[in-house]
């Protein structure tokens, strides 16, 4: 089973750091001088995507939580074409939608007092939000159905590099004029998730891989009040940790006094932050299934395993890209000509980028305790992670402006997972951490020290290329030789096990 959690998140991986690099063009292409403003920038990256999160994070109502804690017992007793667990998901989800598009048009006077200050132009596009967050809600939605199929490389490949590609035409006719003004680009953006929705739900048809039955099953019909009863404690949980994953970014919005354009600094800061987290995506769609099924089959000691190996690896390639990022930060945006008010956020990126070797680092905490008989668990740590973010943000967001919701996401999520770790180890014994663990942050800080004492008066594009050649293979080869992860010889064997047998048939 580790072999092909292994392999699944490998290849997930790379699917999703390809994306990254179509992401990266992109950014490049937002924050380029000469193409689009900030404000620009800070609406599309910045403003649309946390809102359309939050709006699917209520309009979904834990269906995807459902999804992942009930769909062994749905596959263990049903035929595929008598399944209506998804069924079931999608009316839901579509129920919330309207909803959220409800409670949307009954308050946007509230948005308006808040926003129009600040940011006028998300004031001024307010109503597209809602076709984005209703194509995210439906993606979503697939997406958990398909991990469960073990088709994540293809929902990573949908979401991190189809939506993508979307937004990179979208740029390119922009740039190009084809698309003539920014009002016509957002109104097209609008629709992305739409579009990988629908490429989705058509690609598990034609696999036949999914069927929409309107027939209540068995299975509904007996674990009907045990769902309830989940959904009831899941959903306000994944609501709140929603909340405070985009919370900083209403903040900035509608307190900074730079209003879109301090969004946008935070934004391109945070992007750089998410190529950090880009392995925990991964890492997580493959591991789901196997945790969930173990659970099921009281394996413990499968799920310690997973925990364990999930932390270190998850660590390692997090301490690599950040210390990558920091050490070619002021000098990339120098020598690439971008804007030059994306320096101011150097230090959120040290403070975000913080937060988000805390959270890999801690493994996939959040699937353990999700699918597990303590899942309400889920809920109470989520009212701490929020008790403490959304007051934290606010206070520090006006002492100190941008950098004060960085700061406040820091200190949440390093409480957050502490109280976590502990809650698994005490009630299963479960600990994510070993002594690599400690070895790896070590080696993160001297490869960076290194670096800089080498190479920090060498500039541009030599300078780039320096700096990253040399952090990269000191780092990767002294995670090799200290065999700081399992899974780094197997995989390295089996690419060249593979090279070998490709040149060996190319011969013939």
């Amino acid at each position: 089973m580790s072999a092909q959690i292994r392999k699944h998140s490998l290849v997930s991986s790379v699917v999703i750091y390809f994306g990254f690099l179509v992401g990266a063009l992109n950014n490049f292409f937002f924050t380029k001088e000469g193409y689009f403003t900030t404000t620009e920038y800070g609406l599309t990256s910045g403003f649309f995507v946390p809102v359309a999160t939050f709006m699917m994070s209520i309009a979904c109502m834990g269906m995807p939580s459902y999804i992942y804690k009930f769909y062994p017992y749905y596959n263990d007793r049903l035929p595929v074409r008598k399944n209506d667990m998804l069924t079931i998901s999608l009316v839901t989800s579509m129920i919330g939608s309207v909803v959220v598009l409800i409670i949307g048009i009954a308050f946007k006077w509230l948005f308006e007092r808040k926003y129009s200050a600040e940011s006028p132009l998300a004031v001024q596009y307010y109503y597209w939000m809602f076709p984005f967050g209703f194509g995210l809600t439906i993606y979503t939605v697939l997406e958990a159905y398909a991990w469960n199929l073990k088709k994540s490389v293809v929902t990573n490949f949908m979401k991190e590099v189809q939506f993508r590609l979307i937004t990179t035409v979208l740029i390119c006719l922009f740039i190009f004029r084809i698309i003539s003004n920014f009002d016509l680009f957002i109104k097209i953006y609008s629709f992305s998730y739409l579009i990988i929705a629908c490429t989705l739900l058509i690609y598990l048809m034609i696999k036949k891989k999914i069927f929409i039955t309107f027939r209540l099953s068995s299975v509904s019909k007996k674990f009907s009040k045990n769902i309830l009863r989940f959904l009831l404690f899941v959903y306000p949980g994944s609501l709140i940790l929603n909340l405070s994953m985009v919370f900083d970014s209403f903040v900035i919005s509608s307190v900074s006094k730079k209003g879109l354009t301090g969004l946008a600094i935070y934004t391109f800061a945070q992007y750089l932050t998410s190529l950090i987290q880009a392995p925990q995506r991964g890492v997580q769609a493959s591991a789901t299934p196997y945790i969930s099924q173990a659970w099921k089959d009281k394996n413990i000691g499968q799920i310690q395993n997973i925990y364990q190996r999930s932390s270190i690896n998850m660590l390692i390639f997090a301490c690599l890209l950040f210390i990558l990022v920091l050490a070619n930060f002021s000098e990339a945006i120098r020598t690439l000509g971008l804007m030059g008010e994306l320096l101011d956020g150097l230090d959120v990126f040290l403070l975000l980028g913080a937060t988000k070797i805390v959270d890999l680092g801690t493994g996939v905490n959040a699937p353990i305790i999700g699918t597990s008989k303590y899942w309400k668990f889920e809920l109470t740590s989520g009212i701490v992670l929020l008790l403490l973010m959304l007051p934290l943000n606010y206070y520090l967001a006006k002492k100190m402006d941008i950098n004060g919701p960085a700061l406040a996401n820091l200190i949440s999520v390093v409480i957050y997972n502490a109280v976590r770790i502990l809650f698994l180890w005490k009630k299963f014994r479960l600990f994510p951490f070993t002594r690599n663990s400690i070895y790896t942050l070590i080696l993160a800080a001297g490869t960076y020290g290194i670096s800089w004492l080498l190479f920090h008066n060498l500039h541009g594009f030599s300078g780039l290329f320096a700096r990253s050649i040399f952090i990269v293979a000191l780092f990767t080869g002294s995670v090799y030789f200290l065999n700081l992860t399992p899974d780094l010889k197997p995989v390295l064997a089996s690419l060249v096990k593979r090279l070998k047998r490709d040149r060996k048939s190319g011969k013939q």
